[in-house]
């Protein structure tokens, strides 16, 4: 018969059990605190970190508010996936200077925290995985110039002014159209957060503002999406959109020609690439300062391209 102690030993038995299988599952648990998930472009990022886990045998976790204006959600995010001690964490800031104080908890901790996408305003990660965004957008503003014939009017819709890809994409265009296109002039930039409704009016608004405008830069895949919309909808088949990153909506309206081109990023890449350093970054091994995943300028004409195919996502 089964006493109370041995019951009570049993238990503590399994709970010992219990306990190292989570120590070793915390051993190689990375979670990953993204700026956002309703974007298509966040479901290949997960996919990225997803194909790195299986491949070196990490348990992940990857999540993110519910838009890109939650910075407090994430913060929260951020502060619980600290508290259940990873090995690493792989972090995309929707405010560059918001999260500072909690990295530093996870660098006294020895947690190595991994930038993706956007970085922070800090030493504190050990390297960033993202697209080089100043040279990425610099590109898309000799793509605008180049249409538009090097003069006439621009606009610029941005998914934010906190976030370094937001600062990067914005600046990277601006200085450009600056020190190289003397004659063209960028009348307005709006922030839409992100999101296409939102986008959406703000075009419009700029449109009806600015009727002589030649074209509209948007910053990511919820501006631009937002852009192609309000110009659909105000009928000015004739202006060159510049967009960022890619989504159906994107490659529908380039094959339709209604959006001229836009800067596609490597999102299975970064996921990938985030994982891979913080595995590595966790055994003491040394990873690179700044981890560059590439860009690519995709239209018409080089859509299909395999090279270019490989990091479009639907």
């Amino acid at each position: 018969m089964l006493t109370r102690r041995h019951i009570i030993g049993a238990a503590s038995a399994v709970a010992l059990m219990l306990s190292g299988n989570i120590a070793s599952a915390q051993e190689t648990y990375i979670p990953l605190v993204s700026k956002g998930f309703q974007h298509q472009f966040w479901q290949a990022v997960k996919a990225g970190a997803d194909q790195a886990s299986e491949e070196f045998g990490v348990a992940i976790t990857f999540e993110g508010p519910d838009n890109e204006t939650m910075v407090d959600r994430q913060i929260d995010m951020l502060a619980a996936a600290l508290a259940k001690n990873p090995t690493a964490i792989g972090f995309a800031a929707l405010d560059s200077q918001a999260a500072i104080p909690l990295l530093r908890q996870a660098q006294e901790k020895g947690i190595p925290v991994i930038a993706f996408d956007s970085g922070v305003d800090s030493d504190i990660p050990v390297t960033t995985a993202s697209t080089d965004n100043i040279a990425a957008a610099s590109l898309a503003a000799d793509k605008m110039a180049e249409k538009i014939g090097g003069s006439g009017k621009v606009a610029v819709v941005a998914h934010d002014q906190t976030s370094r890809t937001g600062v990067d994409r914005r600046d990277g265009f601006l200085n450009r159209i600056k020190d190289k296109y003397p004659d063209i002039e960028v009348v307005t930039v709006q922030y839409g957060a992100g999101d296409h409704l939102k986008s959406t009016e703000l075009t419009k608004a700029i449109l009806t503002a600015n009727p002589d405008l030649k074209g509209i830069f948007g910053t990511n895949e919820g501006s631009a999406i937002g852009v192609v919309n309000g110009v659909s909808e105000m009928g000015k088949s004739d202006l060159v959109i510049i967009g960022y990153d890619s989504g159906k909506a994107q490659k529908d309206a380039i094959r339709s020609g209604l959006m001229a081109g836009a800067i596609t990023q490597n999102p299975v890449g970064i996921g990938y690439e985030t994982v891979k350093a913080a595995l590595e970054a966790s055994q003491g091994k040394e990873v690179p300062a700044h981890i560059d995943t590439g860009f690519y300028y995709y239209d018409s004409s080089n859509i299909d391209d395999p090279k270019i195919a490989a990091v479009l996502y639907d």
